[in-house]
């Protein structure tokens, strides 16, 4: 779908349908006002019979009013002046897009521009418009036989005042990059983990390498792996017919001279949990156990699309978790790529087991800071459910950078502590560090393992195990977060 920005007068444009706000208590808004006018107060004839009083989530549709280019009008209620959130602000949004949708017409004209959104600007406010229409866009059909009707809605046109023209249309260009990373993580996320191994990912970062002339893309197989010490990671990998892949991309759009930053991805493609094998129920789902590795793709994606002016290097620790003659057990102790051993207790915890080694491996490109995203501990779930991110690090800048820039994109996150009693618990008799902590503080045990690698590092950890994508049922489906939050963070750091 096309996004187009304006500056003119909704009465001046040919089109299939105009949208218009009304506020509570039958407000007209300016847009509304000047239509109501033109069509010999059509509208406001409508609001005295009491069928729309304006409240967030109203809806009103209107034929071939008078002295309009407009075929329709729709009537979309904002609720009171200046108490507009994030969250209803959407909603209104993707209220909007559901009527569109279900209408015959192949463009819109929103005038909503004079929408007032708590604490957002004109950019900011269109950010949340823009990525809220565009994801709603999203379809996965690709495995039905039937597809999905193609729909006639193909353009819509954003109308601003001239003042504010280039600041919407930067919005509406991140917007675009944004929505299409977020396509692509859910497009991952979503395939079945019999096409979605470790291989295919490697593929798919070839693939980005042919597309984009930026980038450079080293995809490391199982000897190589092996060669390079990283014995936690293999250990993960040796029980899958499937071998492990560790996928390095580095997209250089800054000076030589300037440090990359660094996104490391867990890409765990379907975990079975191994020897410590998970109940069956819901299993299917494990497929989206690579998000963290699927969120980076969409981010680097964004980034190259963008064209950003920083430096910025992505490593992905692919596997296939599965039960096998050959696969790890507990009890079993391997040597990380940094030296240090590990206990491992529990095979299900083997998250941490690739990302140790992925985080020792990111030194190599002397990065100014490393944020390793995963779906890593049911814990995060029961702490922080699906709407928030767990958020840890050993750098109080970066994590408020990261904070601030979850708040910007409406992608949130929440830091949880990270204190020096918790890594008692990874204490091991036999070994540096025992891979789980036990049935307390999982998420921030599960950090604190992390931490262990990540002494030379400004470092921040993402548990996306909430948000990453939605459970159950016909709803079920990969989010595309924290694609938002992650392209936000890098283009604060180049002012883009």
């Amino acid at each position: 779908m096309e996004l187009v920005v304006k500056s003119v007068s909704p009465e001046t444009l040919k089109t299939a349908t105009l949208v218009v706000a009304v506020g509570e208590g039958r407000k007209l808004g300016v847009a509304a006002r000047l239509v109501d006018e033109l069509s010999g107060g059509a509208i406001s004839a409508v609001l005295k019979r009491g069928d729309l009083a304006g409240k967030v989530g109203q809806s009103l549709l209107l034929h071939s009013l008078p002295n309009l280019k407009a075929e329709r009008v729709l009537l979309v209620g904002v609720g009171k002046d200046e108490e507009l959130g994030d969250r209803p602000f959407r909603k209104i949004v993707a209220g909007t897009l559901g009527t569109l949708k279900g209408l015959g017409g192949s463009d819109a004209v929103l005038a909503l521009d004079e929408v007032i959104v708590k604490g957002r600007d004109s950019y900011g406010k269109t950010r949340l418009l823009a990525e809220t229409l565009m994801d709603g866009q999203y379809t996965f059909d690709q495995f039905k036989s039937q597809k999905a009707e193609p729909r006639a809605l193909k353009k819509i046109t954003l109308l601003t005042i001239k003042a504010a023209q280039a600041e919407v249309q930067r919005a509406v260009n991140h917007a675009t990059a944004i929505a299409n990373g977020m396509a692509f993580t859910r497009d991952l996320g979503n395939l079945p983990p019999n096409i979605c191994h470790p291989t295919f990912l490697g593929e798919q970062a070839k693939n980005l390498d042919k597309e984009f002339k930026d980038l450079k893309v080293e995809v490391l197989d199982e000897k190589k792996i092996k060669a390079l010490g990283m014995g936690s990671f293999y250990a993960v990998g040796q029980g899958s017919a499937q071998p492990p892949r560790l996928i390095v991309m580095q997209y250089n759009g800054g000076k030589k001279s300037e440090k990359p930053y660094a996104l490391v991805g867990k890409g765990i493609t379907f975990d079975t949990g191994g020897i410590s094998l998970k109940p069956g129920a819901g299993m299917d789902e494990m497929k989206y156990d690579m998000g963290g590795a699927a969120s980076v793709f969409g981010t680097l994606r964004a980034v190259l699309e963008l064209k950003l002016p920083i430096n910025l290097v992505c490593i992905l620790a692919c596997a296939e978790n599965m039960p096998s003659g050959n696969a790890s057990r507990p009890g079993d102790i391997v040597t990380t790529m940094s030296g240090q051993t590990v206990e491992i207790l529990n095979t299900d915890a083997e998250g941490r087991l690739v990302l140790c080694d992925a985080l020792t491996y990111s030194e190599r490109f002397k990065p100014q800071a490393v944020i390793d995203i995963a779906t890593l501990t049911g814990a995060c779930v029961v702490a922080l459910g699906a709407h928030t991110s767990g958020l840890l690090g050993n750098n109080d800048e970066l994590i408020e950078q990261l904070l601030s820039a979850g708040k910007a994109a409406d992608d949130r996150a929440w830091q949880l502590p990270l204190f020096d009693e918790y890594q008692e618990q990874l204490d091991s008799p036999f070994a540096d560090i025992a891979n789980i902590g036990g049935p307390k503080a999982g998420t921030i045990t599960a950090a604190c393992f992390l931490s262990r690698f990540t002494k030379n590092l400004n470092w921040a950890h993402l548990d996306i195990a909430g948000t990453a994508w939605t459970s159950g049922g016909k709803d079920k489906g990969a989010t595309g977060r924290p694609v938002p939050l992650l392209t936000q963070y890098l283009l604060d750091r180049a002012k883009a």
